[in-house]
């Protein structure tokens, strides 16, 4: 068991509704809780997966339900809001930002993921795995 009694490999998914995962947080992962949620949000904001005016789960529900400080995800929300990609509504839900811009361009999405890419590979190749089973697993993972 891991910090908090948590196994090292848990996951914990956090739902926009009911058969949806809006995110997915990894606590064992070394990167800090709202890091992972400020980077889910900006990729699905980017993406068109998060519109304008979509309310987000209350810090309250992220974390009672995960388990997390509330503090955890005020701080990412507080972030994204002085970036401008969300809104706070009092005694309401956080919601999405009316966009200064329609959704980017896929290259540019890209650019976004390839540091996590470089990370993986460098991790398969330090740990000798081959291509083709990192390929395999990225196939298995990418399935909903």
């Amino acid at each position: 068991m891991a910090r908090g009694g948590l196994a090292e490999d848990t996951v914990l998914d956090v739902f926009m509704s009911s058969s949806t995962a809006l995110f997915t947080l990894y606590p064992e992962s070394g990167v800090p809780i709202y890091r992972q949620l400020i980077d889910q949000i900006r990729r699905l904001i980017v993406a068109g997966q998060l519109q304008a005016g979509a309310e987000l789960p209350s810090v309250r529900d992220l974390a009672v339900e995960h388990a997390v400080n509330p503090m955890t995800i005020s701080k990412a929300y507080a972030l994204l809001e002085a970036e401008g990609l969300l809104i706070r509504n009092r005694g309401r839900p956080m919601t999405v930002a009316a966009s200064r811009r329609s959704q980017r361009p896929i290259s540019q999405r890209l650019r976004q993921v390839e540091p996590h890419l470089m990370q993986l590979v460098s991790a398969a190749r330090q740990l000798d795995i081959p291509r083709e089973d990192v390929v395999a697993l990225l196939e298995k993972r990418w399935r909903p």
